[in-house]
């Protein structure tokens, strides 16, 4: 598939152990670059306990060759955790977006982020908490003006395993959904990088 031209785009996916964070990261991964082609840097760290026990997972995307494969100066940040949010923020570049777990960061050290209370959705409309991370993954797709819902479904489709497809299948559409639904038009955030907050429980059924 022939992709949208792309000189470098560095996202940085971030939260707490047990969240699905490295997972998230190779998954998100795979898609762009199996998927649309792209070139594709994933490089990960956990943070010591010292320090909130964050951890990273790092995305560097590009059309041609990536020259360096780390991200210091990041498009987008989703960070899952304040402990995430409060260490990671300083890396995000003037314009780029931050994309938080509303339940579990509190405190947003900026007045314009965008987020939804993802580990909710999971457990009141899926059942399962460790769906989270592929709600968020298809939050994300939504934002990425460079990423296809159907290239990223279907790669999601491709590398899980038979018996728990359907309900990431689920979740992933939901996090499309539910992002289209709160965030607005992607283009528009990424000019404006407005606020846009969801919290409430007047979510879409599945």
């Amino acid at each position: 598939m022939k992709n949208q031209p792309l000189d470098r785009f560095e996202i940085r996916l971030s939260g707490l152990g047990g969240q699905g964070i490295l997972t998230l990261g190779k998954v998100m991964g795979s898609g762009l670059a199996l998927g649309h082609g792209y070139s594709v840097t994933q490089t990960q760290s956990y943070g010591p306990e010292a320090r909130g026990g964050a951890s990273r997972s790092d995305l560097v995307i590009s059309s041609g060759k990536i020259s360096y494969p780390k991200a210091e100066s990041l498009d987008l940040l989703i960070a899952l955790s304040q402990e995430a949010c409060n260490m990671y923020y300083r890396n995000l570049k003037p314009g780029g977006l931050l994309m938080i777990e509303t339940d579990l960061v509190k405190q947003p050290p900026v007045n314009q982020f965008i987020g939804l209370p993802f580990t909710k959705l999971a457990k009141d409309k899926l059942g399962l908490v460790q769906a989270m991370n592929t709600i968020v993954l298809g939050a994300a797709t939504y934002l990425l003006p460079f990423a296809q819902q159907r290239t990223m479904r279907k790669n999601l489709e491709e590398i899980l395993p038979e018996k728990i497809r359907p309900i990431n299948v689920k979740a992933f559409n939901m996090g499309f959904r539910e992002a289209k639904k709160n965030f607005g038009d992607p283009e528009e955030l990424w000019r404006s990088n407005s606020v846009v907050v969801s919290d409430e429980e007047d979510y879409d059924s599945i």
